[in-house]
């Protein structure tokens, strides 16, 4: 009899018992043969079990056999929206039981429909609109600047009215005349100066010259006004002429317009007393603007006034502390990199990517993971260009359960890629270590005091929770 009950109890497992005793028989390997159902994944060598199988979303069981129970299980809620199972209830011929929670910018019953936030054309001035998941972006053409373009960036910065002390202006060269008694120096490039000797003029032996103005903080440039002048009843001034322009007075870019592989080559003056304005579209984000003459009429002469403003001029009454797109996707997959990159129990299908770590992303690999807990590691944002940093928001993750997070974390930034700067405790000046998460989902803000300046940035994992993990938002302002 109890011969009869063993071999019942085991026919309905008859296929499983036979596939598990054929590939135990091959070299032990149990999963040389993939016996997880549904589409899961077979892994061996984990813990105590021979194996295990990694079941998609909607099944569950040893071998992914079974259907998991429940209104959320599967989650019918798209785009990132939480279910959440709420008390049975009939209203006429329709029965509820979960209610999807959408994340901003999504809504419908299943959070399916993603919220157009242009459609109320939120630009303005010409500005273009892009939707993105949960927000908007307008780019905006110079000079207008803002949220909603909605402001101009048209000051005139300091070179005529004097504002731009002498020592702020610099040149590759000067000239000087009648047997060296006339400086024409750089402190004298001033829109509309008078006298006798009233503009910059470089020096006759220099081939490559240039003339260079360090507003000593960052700035946002619109455009430019050139004049030449006359010389001993010479007309003289520049006809074309390029940009550079500079964060650090270290590393210098030239000016191209977007897409554009060259140079761009601004048309300069026709006489020695006329202006000529060009605006610079996009705007040159830096703290040193260098001129550098391309063709001179006699010698290359020069007075000029700056077009722009401050970064933080055009801020909405909420300060600079927008988020600067990691979550909402304007910031791509390939902005963001990273040192090293984990894979769940080496599957490629559970890789940790460096573009997964998005505020508030879900799935089951839904954060940035290093492949080791060393403070070696690192994780970069590209920004595409130099903009005002104020604080990062962090969170921690889940890897198949397992709660991961980082507790302690360095920033350091650059303007190029290749020289950082890490931020210091000004108190001490050692290298500011900001406290991280102290658990999986929550968010933690820290704010930078004072906000930096950078293209790139990156965050250091100083202490951790079982694994190096983070998904993190940047907060700033998007110019």
């Amino acid at each position: 009899m109890k011969r009869q009950n063993r071999i019942s109890l085991c026919l309905p497992l008859f296929t499983l018992c036979f596939v598990l005793s054929a590939i135990s028989a091959v070299n032990g390997d149990y999963c040389e043969v993939n016996i997880c159902h549904s589409g899961g994944t077979c892994v061996t060598g984990v813990g105590e079990n021979p194996f295990i199988c990694i079941c998609p979303d909607g099944f569950t069981g040893e071998t992914c056999n079974e259907t998991e129970t429940g209104p959320c299980k599967p989650n019918p809620c798209k785009n990132d929206g939480v279910c959440e199972v709420i008390s049975q209830t009939r209203r006429g011929d329709v029965f509820s039981e979960y209610v999807c929670k959408c994340q901003e910018g999504f809504d419908g019953a299943h959070c399916q429909n993603n919220v157009n936030d242009c459609a109320g054309q939120p630009c303005r001035n010409g500005g273009v609109c892009r939707d993105l998941e949960g927000d908007f972006n307008c780019k905006c053409p110079s000079p207008y600047v803002g949220k909603h373009c909605h402001l101009r960036c048209i000051s005139l910065l300091g070179m005529e009215g004097g504002g731009i002390a002498e020592h702020q202006i610099t040149a590759s060269s000067v000239h000087y005349g009648i047997l060296g008694l006339q400086r024409w120096g750089p402190e004298k490039a001033r829109l509309n100066n008078k006298g006798l000797v009233n503009a910059w003029t470089s020096a006759g032996h220099d081939r490559n010259p240039w003339i260079e103005v360090n507003l000593q903080r960052k700035m946002r440039f619109t455009g430019i006004i050139t004049q030449g002048a006359s010389r001993m009843g010479v007309a003289e001034y520049i006809k074309a002429f390029k940009v550079a322009s500079s964060l650090d007075g270290r590393t210098y870019t030239m000016y191209r317009l977007e897409g554009q592989k060259k140079d761009t080559v601004f048309v300069g003056n026709m006489d020695n007393d006329g202006t000529k304005t060009n605006l610079f579209d996009p705007p040159i984000i830096g703290q040193h603007l260098r001129i550098i003459p391309v063709v001179c009429r006699k010698a290359c002469t020069m007075r000029m006034e700056l077009v722009g403003c401050e970064l933080n001029v055009y801020l909405n009454t909420t300060g600079c502390s927008e988020p600067l797109g990691i979550k909402s996707r304007l910031i791509s997959d390939a902005q963001m990199s990273a040192s090293s990159t984990f894979r769940t129990w080496g599957i490629e299908a559970f890789t940790w990517h460096p573009h997964y770590a998005r505020l508030d992303k879900q799935g089951k690999t839904n954060a940035w993971s290093a492949a080791s807990n060393s403070r070696s590691e690192w994780l970069q944002v590209d920004l595409k260009s130099p903009k005002r940093i104020t604080g990062i928001i962090t969170q921690g993750a889940k890897d198949f359960g397992s709660v991961q997070f980082v507790s302690a974390f360095k920033v350091t930034y650059s303007s190029d890629g290749q020289s950082w700067t890490v931020i210091k405790d000004e108190r001490t000046n050692d290298d500011k270590i900001f406290p991280g998460n102290s658990d999986n989902n929550v968010h933690k803000k820290n704010v930078f005091e004072p906000p930096f300046y950078a293209r790139f940035v990156r965050v250091l994992p100083w202490a951790w929770h079982e694994h190096i993990t983070l998904r993190m938002e940047l907060l700033g302002c998007d110019e």
